[in-house]
Order: structure tokens, then C-alpha cells, then sequence
């Protein structure tokens, strides 16, 4: 595998799957498909994976919120991994139950956790440090 003889991609594999919920697919196919992770804000890496919600508005009318476009695959290998971490990550669970309670839909709360997983993901690889499940706690 191309990922074990490189140096830089095996460091950049085992910093991902340090989150919980990131496992060896959801970091490979981020490292293939992926290549802007650290280099893009945080707005603009949601934009091109798609989970940041797009508005329907036109003039007085307010239309329906959703995700769309972008990379699908991504965002396919990113939903599995927050299902995962809403079970098994401190951080994202407690926001998605925050955001349950809140009265937000579970699948909306999911895209939400996607997002937050994702720019996780860009500020580790960003500023190249290790996962911290207390980072919250530390700002």
C-alpha cells in the first residue's frame, strides 16, 4: 500500500484515526480525495465536502435548507465515521446530544457533527497536532 511507504502519509494516516470514529477507510479516502484538508478555512473545506447547508431563498419566499453537491464520496465516508463518533466520541456526542435536546432533528444534528468532525479533522492537519478529546476545555 502507498500509505505504509510514505513517510508523510503514514503520519498524516495515524493523526487522523487518533479521533475516535476516524477509522483506516475514512482516513484514506480523506487522504486521497481530500488533498485541500489543512490547507482550506474551515468554511471553505465544509463548502467543498457539501456539509454546510445550502439555502433555497428567492425574494420573500425562505425555501428548504440542505446539503448538496460537493464531494459525495467524502461525505458518504464522513457520515459512517460521525455515526461512530456520536456513540464513541466525548466532544461529538455531547454536542449532538446538545443539539437533540435543542430540538434539532437527528439527521440535521448529524450533518452538524459531520461538520464539526470535519473541521476537527482540518485544524489537526492544520496546525499538525495530535487529537485531544478535552480541546474544548483548553481554549
Amino acid at each position: 500500500m502507498l500509505i505504509e511507504t510514505d513517510s508523510t502519509l503514514r503520519k498524516q494516516m495515524q493523526q487522523r484515526t487518533q479521533v475516535t470514529g476516524v477509522g483506516n477507510v475514512t482516513a484514506a479516502t480523506l487522504l486521497a480525495l481530500l488533498p485541500e484538508l489543512g490547507q482550506l478555512s474551515n468554511k471553505q473545506i465544509s463548502a467543498v465536502v457539501a456539509v454546510a447547508p445550502s439555502c433555497k431563498d428567492s425574494g420573500m419566499m425562505r425555501g428548504h435548507r440542505a446539503v448538496w453537491g460537493g464531494r459525495a464520496l467524502i461525505r458518504s465516508t464522513l457520515y459512517m465515521a460521525t455515526l461512530s463518533a456520536v456513540y464513541h466520541n466525548k466532544p461529538i456526542k455531547s454536542f449532538y446530544q446538545r443539539l437533540i435536546a435543542n430540538g434539532k432533528q437527528q439527521k440535521v444534528a448529524l450533518v452538524a457533527c459531520m461538520r464539526k468532525l470535519l473541521i476537527i479533522l482540518t485544524v489537526m492537519t492544520k496546525n499538525n497536532t495530535e487529537w485531544n478529546p478535552n480541546f474544548s476545555k483548553l481554549a
